[in-house]
């Protein structure tokens, strides 16, 4: 990772295991993660591999979300149904968030 990023931010994490997971690098002055966004950091491991940790942006704060200590070289092969998985729920929530919303301002009109 270049010394001036906090991480990278993933764009898409595709199902298939042969397409890249593509990221953004995200500066150290970047502000919060935003809703539903998912943070990648790596770093060379003591013994072996990468140490890997994931940050998920909630709504208020952004949470740990996952590390795989000492992961393999092919570490995005490992990351990448977490990485799959959280970021659909969280488009999914999105929409349902936003229909509820719509809802409630049909309701109120």
């Amino acid at each position: 990772m270049p010394p001036w990023a906090s991480g990278a931010l993933v764009h898409r994490a595709p199902a298939v295991p042969d397409r890249p997971i593509q990221i953004l690098w995200l500066p150290n002055t970047a502000p919060r993660l935003p809703f539903g966004r998912v943070l990648l950091r790596w770093e060379k491991a003591p013994q072996a591999g990468w140490d890997v940790t994931a940050r998920l942006g909630l709504a208020i704060t952004d949470v740990h979300l996952a590390t795989w200590p000492a992961a393999p070289d092919d570490w995005p092969r490992l990351v990448r149904p977490t990485l799959h998985e959280v970021t659909g729920l969280c488009s999914a929530l999105a929409v349902a968030t936003a229909a509820l919303n719509l809802a409630n301002h049909l309701a109120d009109s």
